[in-house]
């Protein structure tokens, strides 16, 4: 297992404006350089249709290239709640845990500035979402809906 050596929030990001989120596998925070399986770091973003913001960034311990299958879960799981990840390339088997977890694989040229990628994805939100875009949106909103009820049922503890 890949271990999370570092992971750092923004404090006070703007959850109540956020649509989606979606990761970034990069080393330096202005492009995705990094291919899914073996990434070093990933950024995640909050995105709306007008803005984008970094919630956080999650760190992993270099290790050797006979690891990447187990590697797998730990970065799996800390792309929770992520509409897609972006990336240089990613496996058949990255690609279907990551699907099975809710989260689209979206494969980039090399070097793909992070800021350029956010445009084109609240282009794509003001103009009308692809059908991954669209699930992905659907997904976010139905989990939302469901903490609502509970909410107003109450929590025992």
């Amino acid at each position: 297992m890949t271990p999370l050596t570092r992971r750092l929030e923004v404090v006070g990001s703007a959850q109540e404006l956020e649509i989606l989120r979606v990761a970034f596998a990069t080393t330096d925070r202005e492009t995705v350089n990094q291919h899914f399986g073996s990434a070093l770091a990933f950024a995640v973003y909050g995105v709306n249709d007008r803005t984008s913001w970094l919630i956080s960034v999650c760190e992993f311990a270099d290790v050797s290239e006979e690891d990447n299958e187990d590697r797998l879960p730990a970065k799996i799981e800390q792309l929770s709640g992520c509409a897609a990840v972006y990336c240089r390339a990613c496996g058949a088997s990255a690609v279907r845990q990551l699907l099975e977890n809710g989260i689209q694989p979206v494969r980039v040229t090399d070097e793909a500035l992070i800021g350029d990628l956010l445009s084109a994805l609240q282009d794509e939100l003001r103009e009308g979402p692809s059908s991954w875009l669209a699930k992905a949106i659907r997904r976010q909103q139905d989990a939302l809906k469901r903490f609502d009820s509970m909410e107003a049922d109450g929590w025992d503890e």
